[in-house]
Formats: structure tokens, C-alpha cells, sequence
């Protein structure tokens, strides 16, 4: 295999993770809202101590605007002991539907891709 040939399928891999990424990165952030009301840094952190490997904090933020202008999740600053205040996000009563909605998908998908990848 080329040299060319070899950095073209890491560059494609990439690419691949990062269009994966964003399929589910508000269903993520969705979910980590959920669990515990946070900041956009912390979150990012714990996305990637669980294994989802976000590339940046700029991802994250334009996540936490999408989600909020769509009534997900609203954030409010609250002081931290450490700094700045911080804006904190929560889910909202239509984020929790819309989340219990993406699961419900995103099981189904994950289902059928399990399928044909264990598929002979």
C-alpha cells in the first residue's frame, strides 16, 4: 500500500468519526444535561472521560446553542467558586421528550447497524 494510500484512509477515518460525532452529539449533551445541570466545559470533559472523544469545546457550545434555542435546555449563570460566573445548562420538560424520542431512534439504528456489521 501506497504511503498516499495509508494517509488518505486516516484522513477518511476521521472524517468518518467526526460525521458520526455530530449525528449524536446533541443526543449526548441531551443526556449529560439530563443526568446533572453543568457548563460547557465541564461537559465536553465528561463526554470525553466516557469515551466520546469530542474534538474541541467550540463543538460543545455550538451544541448548547442549538439545543437552547430550540427549547431543550435553558442556561442561566450562577456564580462559581473557582472564577467567572458560569452558564449552566438544564434539560427542559420539552428536552426530556425530545431525549426519550432520540433514544428511542437512536437504539433502533444502533440495532440495525449491529446486525449487518455481525452479519457474515
Amino acid at each position: 500500500m501506497k504511503r498516499g494510500t495509508v494517509l488518505y484512509m486516516v484522513s477518511s477515518v476521521e472524517v468518518h468519526h467526526s460525521q458520526t460525532l455530530k449525528g449524536v452529539l446533541d443526543m449526548c449533551v441531551l443526556a449529560s444535561v439530563m443526568r446533572k445541570p453543568n457548563y460547557g466545559y465541564a461537559l465536553m470533559q465528561e463526554l470525553n472521560q466516557r469515551g466520546l472523544a469530542v474534538p474541541n469545546e467550540g463543538s460543545i457550545y455550538l451544541v448548547l446553542k442549538r439545543l437552547e434555542t430550540n427549547g431543550r435546555i435553558e442556561g442561566r449563570l450562577e456564580a462559581s467558586e473557582s472564577g467567572p460566573a458560569r452558564r449552566v445548562y438544564r434539560a427542559t420538560e420539552a428536552g426530556r421528550d425530545v431525549l426519550a424520542a432520540w433514544t428511542a431512534d437512536w437504539l433502533a439504528v444502533r440495532a440495525g447497524v449491529d446486525a449487518v456489521l455481525d452479519t457474515p
